[in-house]
């Protein structure tokens, strides 16, 4: 079962993600997963599925790195269709 208080702020972020464009690789991810079978509302679900698995790495990181960012866009890259559907996410 989803967390219901987490729901609604992972896809605000993910959407003002989205709305910067090219600046970050969000819009891209989307896009190319939409690409890949998608419909939107769950392409969003899947960027929010590492994002919040990349803010719990930076809550649990005893310092904080300095190329966090970084870390967060190639987990996008890396993210696939197959990877959040094990997830068990698909809402």
């Amino acid at each position: 079962m989803p967390n219901i208080k987490a729901h609604a702020p992972i896809h605000t972020v993910v959407e003002n993600q989205i709305a910067l464009g090219d600046e970050i690789p969000v819009r891209a991810t989307l896009e190319r997963l939409i690409g890949e079978g998608l419909d939107r509302h769950k392409a969003i679900h899947a960027i929010g599925l590492v994002l919040s698995e990349h803010i719990y790495d930076l809550v649990q990181a005893p310092e904080p790195k300095p190329d966090s960012n970084e870390t967060y866009y190639a987990a996008l890259k890396r993210l696939t269709v197959e990877y959040w559907r094990r997830s068990g996410d698909e809402l």
